[in-house]
């Protein structure tokens, strides 16, 4: 009697698993793709392309097995595609914030070397006649107003990519234009105190 039961469970269970396997695991692959394409949405495709090309990988590895039969492992591909495209939102989420904190640092820092380029630019010589600022402090002070001004509407759109391209190196040609300019401007202030 107890053999029978034994057998009968062991029989129910086989039936649980059997109809798991034999059929195309159709809905963790449609619940893969739907993170995926979640994941795409919050731009994970270039914030986290590393995750992200996992979970397309990991689907088409599950389409591939589904083409040959194989739907046990169709589903093992399905549950990690879903897993690395989970990851993927996850970090685009917390890369994404970063960049922003960055990006908002480096502005202030660049909106602060503008007052300086500017209030060095505006600064006449005293004496003779006023002489205009050095025409590559003036360039690189343009630069730096049309990249910061472009680089916020980046940042107000959430395009935290072209807003780090767009920032890239301005602050440092900026720095430089204004090197020249603070060490022609002293000796001309020590000169006026004579």
């Amino acid at each position: 009697m107890a053999w029978r039961r034994a057998a009968a469970l062991l029989g129910l269970g086989a039936a649980l698993l059997f109809p798991a396997c034999a059929e195309p695991p159709n809905k963790e692959m449609d619940r893969a793709q739907g993170a995926i394409d979640a994941a795409r949405a919050a731009g994970a495709d270039q914030y986290a392309t590393t995750e992200y090309t996992a979970a397309t990988a990991a689907l088409d590895s599950a389409g591939d097995a589904v083409g040959a039969g194989d739907y046990r492992l169709a589903l093992n591909f399905a549950l990690e595609s879903h897993e690395h495209a989970q990851n993927a939102a996850r970090e685009t989420v917390e890369t994404k914030a970063r960049m922003r904190a960055d990006l908002e640092r480096v502005m202030s820092e660049l909106e602060a070397l503008l007052e300086q380029g500017d209030a060095q630019a505006g600064a006449a010589p005293r004496g003779r006649a006023a002489r205009r600022p050095p025409a590559a402090l003036t360039s690189a002070l343009d630069r730096a107003r049309t990249a910061l001004q472009e680089a916020r509407t980046a940042v107000g759109s959430g395009d935290y990519m072209k807003a780090t391209t767009l920032l890239m190196g301005v602050q440092e040609d900026l720095e430089g234009a204004l090197a020249p300019a603070a060490s022609t401007a002293a000796p001309q202030s020590s000169r006026g105190r004579r």
